[in-house]
């Protein structure tokens, strides 16, 4: 509903401030003889859960955690994750979530960044070479090594270990490394930890207009609020378990919520995936039937694809919820004609939790609207100019949010933490308008961050990566659409005068030096770039470029008009 100064407010929410802990040992309470996850067939109860988190936190403790210790969890979907996640909370440290596929650049940013002391990771060799070096400039305490193996059923494990050997890596036998097992063999429980609801959980990095990855203070209090708001949103509880479809990386703060600490919170199971493989996923929905489907469009538009020239059957799950890039109308459409199964909308970001707006599973679906505000969340349209002054209905400003998943500020940065509130409401950085009820519109983005298929990618990573190349004298990266991810970086370079080097070189130059998500679709080399009146390399100019250029490209009558953004 509106309230007089044209604020959009949610349902009220259930549930009250408290400790993820308190939150998994209610779980493990009620719900210990269900089984909490599924990873590729390997299952775990609420029970083993619990049990897992008690012996891996006293030997945290046992490796030195303190209440505020950080710690980093670099690792892929498996049952590792959600074991460390708690346990390293109830040793009372703080997690720092890490994309295990973040290059050795990135990697040190973030643990320097965080001071993390110690660091989680799998013993995948790319992967885990490239953790051990890190950890090597950095001076981590402790490296954990969690053995894929390990996580798979007794045949599979089997397998694995044959087939796979090559690409397993052995940890070194020091006082610096440890393994899992050698973890949760630790005897006692966790000497209890003084912690508050409103302390500091998770370090969740994220981008800003300078694509710098800063890191968003999420507290247990924020976490749990946007579990408890996930209850609220889908209807309560329910007498019969939820399963909740896992194949986006809980390192993501997409995932985290609506994966796990929504399981934990509804007594749900995780059907965990290492990562996104189509097959694999619809092979997976086939066996397990989840109820709840989190995902981003390029997964939904690949399920569509596929539908094609197979049968896909997701007559189990209730809904589909989209987030983490924009949901192109065309994409939401053909998935619902495809499969017969409802996909609807979110948004939010890494600062709320991420969850602000969804449009209800029950009840009106607006084309291109991102929905209503979440339980609890209070939406509010603020003049980007004087972000003092609230704009009426159908204004367009800069969306605000107010709730109690949003973030104290970034970690260490005061000044930025400042700039992130306007009036005490959470500045989006979108632009976008509250229609008469109270649904939301997003029409532009301020950030200067394009959204791969769910991946946030920062220019600036990419900008500066290009300018190790000897014959690179300026670069400007920018977001450019793209039918499978939603956007694609694009590079503009300029060249050293008399140096040469061509596009694909350039490219190339790139592979060990940034992702595979960031990697430019195309990079292409120009005589000038577009510089404003005092001599800064303007992005508006090309990306209008690029807009026209798509425009173009597009059949007459192509649908067109305003589009959503999710967390």
């Amino acid at each position: 509903m509106l309230d007089t100064d044209g604020r959009a407010i949610g349902v009220p929410l259930e549930g009250e401030a408290r400790l993820l802990g308190d939150m998994l040992d209610t779980a493990v309470r009620r719900f210990g003889s269900r089984t909490v996850l599924d990873f590729l067939g390997s299952t775990m109860t609420y029970a083993e859960l619990g049990d897992a988190v008690t012996h891996a936190a006293r030997g945290l403790q046992d490796l030195g955690v303190v209440k505020g210790t950080r710690v980093a969890l670099c690792l892929p979907n498996t049952p590792y994750y959600p074991v460390l996640f708690f346990a390293v909370l109830k040793a009372g440290g703080i997690v720092v979530n890490v994309n295990p596929l973040y290059v050795e650049r990135e990697l040190c940013h973030l643990l320097r960044d965080s001071g993390a002391e110690i660091i989680a990771t799998c013993d995948i060799t790319e992967i885990h070479a490239r953790v051990l070096k890190v950890a090597g400039e950095t001076g981590l305490r402790h490296v954990i090594t969690c053995p894929i193996a390990g996580a798979l059923p007794t045949l599979k494990s089997i397998a694995y270990r044959i087939f796979k050997r090559a690409e397993i890596a052995s940890a070194p036998n020091d006082a610096r490394h440890r393994s899992f097992e050698s973890l949760v063999r630790a005897k006692g429980a966790p000497t209890p930890v003084a912690v508050t609801p409103d302390e500091v959980a998770v370090l969740q990095y994220t981008g800003g207009t300078t694509g710098e990855p800063k890191a968003a203070m999420l507290s247990h209090a924020n976490l749990v609020s946007n579990a408890d708001a996930m209850m609220t949103f889908v209807g309560g509880e329910t007498p019969e378990q939820d399963r909740v479809m896992g194949a986006l990386p809980l390192f993501h703060v997409f995932a985290l919520t609506t994966v796990l600490t929504y399981s934990i919170r509804a007594g749900a199971q995780m059907i965990l995936l290492p990562r996104f493989e189509l097959q694999q996923l619809l092979k997976t929905i086939v066996r397990t039937k989840p109820t709840y489907f989190p995902a981003v469009p390029t997964i939904y538009a690949a399920i569509t694809k596929a539908a094609e020239t197979q049968p896909i059957d997701l007559s189990s799950i209730h809904a589909c919820i989209s987030g983490g890039a924009p949901l192109p109308a065309e994409v939401r459409t053909a998935f619902e004609a495809a499969t017969g199964s409802k996909l609807v909308e979110g948004y939010g970001l890494s600062e709320a939790s991420p969850i602000i707006t969804c449009n209800p599973i029950e009840g009106l679906n607006k084309p291109g609207s991102a929905g209503l505000p979440f339980p609890g969340t209070i939406i509010e349209i603020r003049d980007r100019e004087d972000p003092t002054r609230l704009l009426p209905v159908g204004e367009n400003g800069e969306i605000c949010a107010r709730g109690p998943q949003v973030t104290q500020g970034y970690w260490h940065k005061p000044e930025a933490s400042a700039a992130l509130f306007a009036d005490g409401a959470l500045r989006t950085g979108d632009v976008g308008h509250l229609d008469a009820d109270g649904y939301l519109f997003i029409v532009d983005r301020i950030k200067d961050l394009i959204l791969c298929g769910g991946y946030n990618v920062y220019p600036r990573v990419i900008e500066e990566a290009l300018y190790e190349h000897p014959a690179v004298a300026e670069v400007v990266v920018i977001g450019v659409a793209d039918a499978y991810r939603g956007q694609a970086p694009k590079a503009f370079v300029t060249l050293v005068e008399g140096a040469v080097a061509t596009p694909v070189e350039l490219r190339d130059f790139l592979r060990d030096k940034i992702s595979k998500i960031e990697l430019p679709r195309e990079v292409e080399i120009r005589d000038t770039l577009p510089k404003t009146l005092i001599g800064k390399l303007s992005k508006k100019e090309l990306v209008a470029e690029e807009e026209a250029r798509l425009a173009r490209a597009m059949p007459a009558g192509a649908a067109s008009g305003e589009r959503g953004a999710t967390p």
